[in-house]
């Protein structure tokens, strides 16, 4: 199978403007993302996806690859839908099988991470994974940048939601909670096949692109990782991120 990684970016966040080239031990945290990604083998080829000229010219200084987009997606699924074609008619080699959106704001992000969403598609009998992972703090549960999710038996996505599920006000036991991460894995059809459909009731009020598929009964396999994540949201993650990165191993591998 060929396989794309493209890491959606761009420098107008509305909760933190300019965050791409935001600095992490005095390399811009798209760069760290970048770097990660390509350290996966089973990724063919890594592009940045964006609408940004300074993006693309760090991207470029890196010696990596980047690809424009337009500056009206609102979703990260639809920019990475556009990369897909524009990268498949820069290329001229065919087709991708799966593509692997990765989002460019965790900049902790390991290789095995992005096999490990890969895999539950390698067989072709699913459309789409993301990964997941506990959450084991309130603070973590009842933050709203941390996009949480409940999954059936099966281990499909029922649910993403910005509060915290399942709600604990009737229930005192030991309970699970699940964050989505940034990393999702899609087959090209179910990729194109997105950006086809209408947003949805339940997308819009969770701000959760994902809730597209579950509306439309498409199933995401979730794959629970015991890899850790750290997303930049604000300029005080920044800070904490910034920190773990002075000690992250993997670093050392491709710091310039």
């Amino acid at each position: 199978m060929k396989i794309l990684g493209v890491i959606p970016a761009r420098m107008a966040a509305s909760r933190f403007p300019d965050k791409p080239m935001a600095k992490l031990m005095g390399m811009p945290m798209i760069g760290h993302c970048y770097f990660r990604s390509c350290m996966c083998d089973l990724l063919n080829e890594v592009y940045v996806a964006t609408c940004d000229q300074v993006i693309v010219d760090y991207i470029e200084s890196i010696g990596g690859k980047a690809v424009m987009t337009s500056d009206v997606h609102e979703r990260a699924s639809e920019r990475t839908a556009e990369a897909l074609l524009n990268i498949e008619a820069i290329l001229k080699q065919g087709e991708f099988d799966i593509v692997v959106l990765i989002q460019g704001d965790e900049p902790l992000i390991r290789p095995e991470m992005i096999s490990e969403v890969i895999e539950p598609l390698l067989d072709g009998t699913r459309q789409v994974s993301n990964l997941m992972m506990t959450l084991t703090t309130e603070d973590e549960i009842n933050n709203p940048n941390n996009v949480k999710v409940v999954v059936s038996n099966k281990g499909n996505a029922l649910y993403m939601s910005r509060e915290a599920i399942p709600s604990s006000k009737k229930f005192k036991g030991k309970m699970e909670v699940y964050r989505q991460l940034g990393l999702i894995a899609f087959s090209r059809k179910a990729l194109l096949g997105f950006v086809n459909l209408e947003m949805t009731k339940l997308e819009i009020i969770e701000s959760v692109d994902m809730n597209r598929f579950i509306e439309n009964e498409i199933p995401i396999f979730m794959r629970l990782t015991y890899h850790e994540a750290d997303s930049v949201d604000t300029p005080e993650d920044l800070i904490r991120v910034d920190k773990k990165m002075s000690e992250d191993s993997l670093f050392e591998k491709y710091k310039l």
